[in-house]
């Protein structure tokens, strides 16, 4: 509760950073969307990377637990793509004129998202070997994650490279800090409800398999 109450708190005094930030001369106001894109771009790449740890524990010692670590981070990198693919092109809108170019960053984080929906959608149509699939994809994903990151380094592109951060001026820096900061408690917070959500419907179903098994010894 303290760190809902903390997290709460936090998105009630952002907000009002964001406006008094500074103006970024060249983009003007369209710019602030950046407290928040980066942030919860940041979100996708950081549950892409924490599903595959959670996977590699359940294929190489069958962690029933690094399994639902590795769901639940699934499921956020989803909510958290969504997010990034819609206030890109919003932010693009504006700064590029377009909504969507097949600029490297844009199609990495794209290719991206869709291996995490193909994660979810192996887990729940992949039959008898859905976990494994789904675990074996979300290595895949894994890969993806840090070219994402560097794509703007590494090839031609019109998105900002990643020495926008560390160039910021304090003003704004701090803003941007304390955004990323409460984005990732969030993150943090909804990965702990999933978890327990989880081992309570874990625990549910060897309930109704003792209760099952309890009536057949019975009859």
């Amino acid at each position: 509760m303290i760190a809902f109450a903390a997290i709460a708190a936090g998105f009630l005094v952002v907000p009002y950073m964001i406006i008094g930030a500074p103006i970024e001369p060249t983009m003007g106001i369209i710019q602030k969307i950046f407290y928040f894109h980066a942030p919860i771009a940041w979100l996708l790449l950081l549950s892409t990377m924490m599903c595959a740890v959670g996977s590699v524990a359940y294929l190489f010692k069958g962690s029933e637990g690094g399994d639902r670590f590795a769901l639940a981070s699934a499921e956020l990198a989803v909510l958290f793509g969504v997010c990034t693919l819609v206030t890109g092109p919003l932010w693009a809108r504006v700064a590029w004129g377009v909504f969507w170019t097949w600029d490297a960053r844009l199609t990495s984080s794209l290719l991206l998202w869709l291996m995490m929906v193909a994660y979810l959608l192996a887990r729940r149509y992949g039959g008898p070997g859905a976990k494994k699939l789904a675990a074996a994809l979300s290595l895949f994903a894994a890969v993806d994650a840090p070219l994402v990151y560097v794509s703007v380094n590494v090839w031609r592109t019109i998105h900002p490279k990643t020495t926008v951060v560390p160039t910021l001026a304090p003003p704004m820096a701090r803003v941007f800090l304390s955004s990323l900061l409460l984005f990732t408690v969030l993150w943090g917070a909804l990965i702990v409800v999933r978890l327990r959500l989880a081992r309570a419907h874990a625990a549910l179903d060897a309930l109704e398999i003792a209760y099952e098994d309890a009536r057949e010894a019975r009859s």
